[in-house]
């Protein structure tokens, strides 16, 4: 069909309900009539979308008795329901009531069984719906959106049915008749901008190919697909990330994205090219930020889980090998040409190791994601300005908690302490947040209402199976200056340093939060001014003095939403001006990695202002097979000032270099950073 000029919502045409909804001669049907041409009409081709936790068996048999549970509250409703109570003190809760996915599940086993139970509980709870709730933007415009989705998934098990079906009391005319009316409230009230925009207007476009009978719906289809095209364009980022800069909300408006294009393919719709080229950008982001075991980190309000399925319409649809590399984890398609990848707009860098190493398995590869840039739009934004998070060998092994609720309510505010800075893998300054996050009166809530701080990549470098990234955050809440250095070590092991600069005395919290599976299973040992402390595949070490103190704290993290599991923050500890802490992060695929923390003795031949401004050390490292050991030697400027360091027959010049020998002292690989070099036997590398 042709694609009109692009739409805007300044010259958006109203939508409002006649008479009849139908155009000629559906007009005329009665319901029986229209519920026989739906279930023998042959022009539409469309598909239902369950949400799994809500048609299982035993949701759906508590549903029939009134039964209710989300975000792991469950409660029983008065029957008849009052769909404007809430039991709970969480609005989530209410939203997922009038949402509406357990129709589809109630509609989907009626499908299955023939047991007109689950009819006559769809049509009770949709009628009573229609019949207490005037506004149909009732609570906000993405519940109308998701709701029309879910009454139109449940339509399709309806008309699917093989048996002989007859529904009376024109049921059916008041469900038209109330969808059309939210279709036309929904793209009258869409909200501006991200992904509640494409759910809604996803929603419209489903609305227009399911029901060409309906009179709006040419109309709904040609603005639905403009503005389809212009809101993916404008929310997908160049770099291929979603502009609120979550990586779960990521991954929901890709699903979406993915549902209207296989909508339009078997419909034979086309879409928009800048459409095309946005959902092919947000495929890219999402088969590097999957770990290695099919998870997606957490970050800012987010949970976890896999996205295959997304990956795997990737390749469907736009014939996307890398994608099909991924979802089938190494065993087709064709693996990334890069292992690590800058995500240079939204602030995501990812570390990786080999996409397709024959000596290990493709679960058992090593993974960091880390982040250097802005909160993004919206209100999702966590106050993690240089956080990470570590994979390797099948566990994720420093975890960003996740979101938890967006309720703040309760003895503690759970929603404020999962954003804090404090609850994120990065370094906390006396006590305070990156950017302000106070209490509003006027929005009756915590909202973020300082200057952002502001993130700073300063390199990123690949080369000889190193990867090295340095990142900076300026805080408006406190003078002190804080640089991350992470350096990916023969893509085996992590070096993260971290750097804070200020005049004035600081306290300086870096903590680094651990698996459930490391709750009482982490030890800390202090031998030779080094802190040891092992939990399960992990080994995290750090150069001591007088000034640090390590401790564990109770922590939690969510991997699913109202959902938390206990689990072990590391906190390291000082009060000073100027200081460094190098952390080395050593994944263990067996449980006794055996290293040794060495200070070298180095000549340098710049005069020394600040002894604490480098950093030169040696680490013996005991291979897990047990084979030998290998020497890795590191010499390392922080401030900024060049160096040039002497030991034995290696002369290091610059900021940053390293060197691996084997055993035998043999060299066996180097690298280094930028504008810095090393020089042995008469040749500079």
């Amino acid at each position: 069909m042709p694609i009109p000029d692009k739409v805007t919502l300044d010259n958006q045409q109203q939508f409002v309900s006649e008479t009849s909804i139908f155009r000629e001669p559906y007009h005329q049907y009665s319901a029986n009539e229209l519920l026989n041409y739906y279930r023998n009409r042959k022009t539409v081709q469309f598909f239902p979308v369950c949400e799994a936790d809500q048609v299982t068996d035993d949701f759906i048999e508590k549903v029939l008795k009134n039964e209710f549970e989300f975000n792991h509250e469950s409660h029983v409703l008065k029957q008849p329901i009052d769909w404007f109570c809430n039991p709970t003190d969480d609005i989530e809760w209410l939203i997922m009531l009038h949402k509406g996915y357990y129709l589809v599940g109630l509609m989907k086993l009626f499908n299955e069984t023939k047991n007109n139970e689950y009819l006559q509980k769809w049509i009770e709870l949709t009628d009573s719906w229609i019949g207490q709730v005037n506004d149909p933007g009732f609570i906000a415009t993405d519940v109308t959106g998701r709701r029309i989705q879910n009454w139109i998934y449940a339509f399709y098990f309806l008309i699917n049915q093989k048996s002989k079906l007859t529904i009376g009391n024109d049921f059916l005319l008041r469900f038209f008749a109330s969808l059309e009316k939210q279709v036309n409230h929904l793209i009258n009230h869409l909200t501006p901008a991200r992904n509640h925009r494409t759910l809604e207007l996803y929603a419209v476009f489903l609305a227009a190919v399911v029901f060409p009978e309906f009179k709006r719906a040419n109309q709904w289809l040609e603005y639905s697909l403009q503005a389809l095209a212009d809101n993916a364009d404008t929310d997908i980022l160049a770099d291929g990330v979603h502009c609120e800069l979550s990586t779960f909300y990521h991954h929901i408006v890709l699903k979406n994205l993915l549902s209207i294009k296989r909508l339009a393919i078997i419909n034979q719709i086309s879409m928009p090219a800048r459409f095309d080229a946005a959902v092919s950008r947000a495929l890219d982001f999402s088969l590097f930020v999957h770990k290695p075991d099919g998870q997606i980190p957490s970050l800012s309000d987010g949970d976890s889980g896999c996205f295959y399925d997304l990956l795997q319409q990737g390749y469907e649809f736009y014939d996307n090998e890398q994608s099909r590399f991924v979802f089938s984890q190494g065993n087709a398609g064709t693996p990334p040409s890069e292992n690590s990848k800058a995500f240079s707009d939204s602030g995501y860098y990812i570390l990786r190791s080999a996409w397709n190493d024959a000596s290990e398995s493709f679960q058992d590869a090593r993974y960091l994601v880390f982040d250097c840039g802005p909160l993004g739009v919206g209100n999702h934004g966590h106050l993690d300005l240089l956080n990470i998070e570590m994979y390797a060998y099948g566990r994720s092994l420093i975890v960003d908690p996740g979101r938890y609720t967006y309720d703040e309510s309760g003895e503690i505010n759970w929603r404020v302490l999962f954003r804090s800075t404090r609850y994120h893998n990065t370094v906390e300054v006396n006590g305070k947040n990156q950017t302000k996050y106070s209490y509003s009166k006027r929005k009756g809530k915590y909202k973020i209402l300082g200057i952002h701080a502001k993130p700073k990549l300063i390199s990123f470098i690949n080369k000889n199976q190193c990867h090295f990234l340095h990142g900076m955050a300026l805080s408006q809440e406190y003078s002190a200056i804080h640089e991350r250095k992470i350096f990916f070590i023969n893509e085996e092991y992590w070096l993260i340093s971290d750097v804070l600069c200020d005049k004035q005395i600081n306290q300086y919290a870096l903590r680094y939060h651990l698996c459930p599976e490391a709750e009482n299973r982490t030890f800390i040992t202090q031998h030779n001014n080094v802190i040891a402390i092992r939990s399960p595949g992990l080994l995290m070490m750090q150069a001591s003095n007088n000034e640090t103190e390590v401790s564990l704290e109770t922590g939690f993290i969510s991997q699913h939403y109202g959902e938390k599991q206990q689990a072990p923050i590391i906190n390291f500890l000082r009060n000073t001006d100027n200081t460094i802490f190098d952390t080395m992060l050593f994944p263990c695929k067996q449980e006794f990695l055996d290293v040794v923390w060495e200070t070298l003795d180095t000549r340098i031949t710049r005069q020394e202002i600040d002894p604490e401004s480098t950093s030169t050390f040696c680490l013996n490292i005991k291979t897990e097979t047990g084979t030998g050991t290998i020497k890795d030697l590191f010499f390392i400027a922080h401030d900024g000032q060049p160096r040039q360091w002497q030991y034995g027959c290696f002369i290091c010049t610059g900021y940053l270099c390293y060197i691996r020998l084997n055993e035998d002292g043999i060299l066996v690989n180097y690298f280094t950073g930028p504008d810095s070099f090393i020089h042995f036997n008469n040749h500079y590398k």
